[in-house]
């Protein structure tokens, strides 16, 4: 049976879930209802969610509770919570239990620590998932640490990747660069600048690889930039010696390799190998996997918004083919005419979604009941962007146009 999975860790919201729940059911009722009439083995999964942090809250709330039900009552679907989280948080997961108490997995595997890991469940589950089984794991970061939980998460996926013997890539971008700063200090929490360094060389004593990348255009803006060498490199002093600050290009042709990347809400979908798409001119551009990024967020808010259309440009002319979805509140870049004054010292994005939308190996499409849900309409100037449905969504997600080789598809949230 073809394998996904949903890495989640962000607070979860009806919305979300909802659509997810439509995607899932398009897949089973129109894809493969023969799953509908017969059962899995136990422990196959054709779904499973991956849910830890705030996103565990909605396991248990009265909004997104019932939603988790419908989504457990369709067949080959697990959730794995991670225990840790759940203890922390005091949250109960009995209800969903004992309505489907094969499905619901609160409890984790040991680690080599002695301990249990919700990671290494992380790492188990994507490394089933993927064929062949991958030499290096990569993990895409976007926080910065300590104001967030989820540098602490990203250390120990890390670290779950190196206990399976795999080599790994850390791809810092937007806050993430922080993750690599000198002298952290921390009085409270782990130090996470000082777990990068063990992990590497932890990773260096067993003989895998570990590579730190750093977006050089977010780090500049954050002031680590501080000379380049005159050969493109830029070279740092407020960085632990491990981190290397490059150009997006450097990152992007690692999404290049047919290797696992993970990352706080991510999802992974498997889908059939099939012969190069015409527009591919290389063996090697077909097999990258393809990238698909939601748009989740407000246009202005954050950087969040401006930053993926740069990584969906990125990834485009380097030939992987790529996808972006505005919905939930990404939508909102795409409503009215935004007007900036001249002297504001930004930049207007839906300037940047009608640049970015005329690339070569980039689709840009709008998820119209994100608009109906916000009583908002598209901006009928962009033509080059698609309004789709509940319908279109699942047939971009399991069952898009063109050829390629990877057999999975890589989705990232932003």
């Amino acid at each position: 049976m073809t394998a996904h999975f949903f890495l989640l860790e962000e607070m979860l919201t009806q919305e979300r879930l909802t659509w997810i729940e439509e995607v899932l059911k398009f897949y089973f009722l129109k894809l493969y209802p023969e799953f509908l009439l017969h059962h899995t083995k136990p422990g196959e999964a054709a779904f499973t969610f991956l849910v830890t942090g705030d996103a565990l809250y909605s396991l248990n709330e009265q909004d997104t509770l019932p939603v988790w039900e419908i989504i457990l009552s369709l067949p080959s679907v697990k959730i794995i919570c991670d225990r840790q989280e759940l203890d922390l948080r005091g949250i109960s997961v009995e209800r969903l239990k004992m309505k489907s108490p094969e499905q619901v997995i609160d409890h984790n595997s040991m680690g080599m620590n002695g301990q249990t890991s919700f990671w290494k469940d992380v790492v188990k589950i994507a490394r089933q998932n993927h064929e062949p089984l991958p030499s290096t794991i990569g993990y895409l970061h976007l926080e910065s640490p300590y104001m967030h939980s989820s540098g602490l998460n990203a250390l120990m996926c890390l670290a779950a990747a190196i206990e399976v013997r795999a080599s790994i890539d850390l791809y810092c971008y937007l806050d993430g660069v922080h993750l690599g700063h000198i002298n952290q200090n921390p009085t409270e929490c782990q130090n996470i600048g000082k777990g990068l360094e063990e992990l590497s060389c932890r990773a260096e004593q067993r003989g895998l690889q570990f590579q730190m990348l750093a977006c050089g255009r977010c780090a500049a803006a954050r002031g680590y930039s501080t000379w380049d060498d005159g050969k493109g490199v830029t070279v740092s002093t407020c960085t632990i010696k491990q981190f290397k600050i490059r150009d997006l290009k450097v990152i992007i042709d690692q999404f290049e390799r047919n290797h696992l990347i993970l990352g706080g809400n991510v999802a992974s979908i498997r889908q059939k190998k099939s012969v190069l798409s015409p527009r591919y001119s290389t063996a090697d551009k077909g097999s990258a996997p393809p990238v698909t990024i939601l748009i989740t967020t407000s246009p202005y808010g954050t950087e969040h918004t401006f930053g993926a259309l740069s990584f969906a440009a990125a990834c485009a002319y380097q030939g992987i083919q790529t996808q972006v979805i505005f919905i939930e509140e990404g939508v909102y870049a795409l409503t009215g005419n935004h007007h900036l004054g001249e002297e504001t010292q930004y930049f207007n994005l839906q300037e940047v979604i009608a640049a970015v939308a005329e690339s070569e190996n980039l689709q840009v499409y709008a998820y119209h009941p994100s608009l109906i849900r916000r009583r908002i309409t598209k901006n009928k100037n962009f033509t080059a962007v698609l309004d789709i449905g509940k319908t279109e969504l699942g047939q971009l997600l399991f069952n898009p146009s063109g050829g390629y080789q990877a057999g999975h598809q890589r989705v990232l949230f932003f």
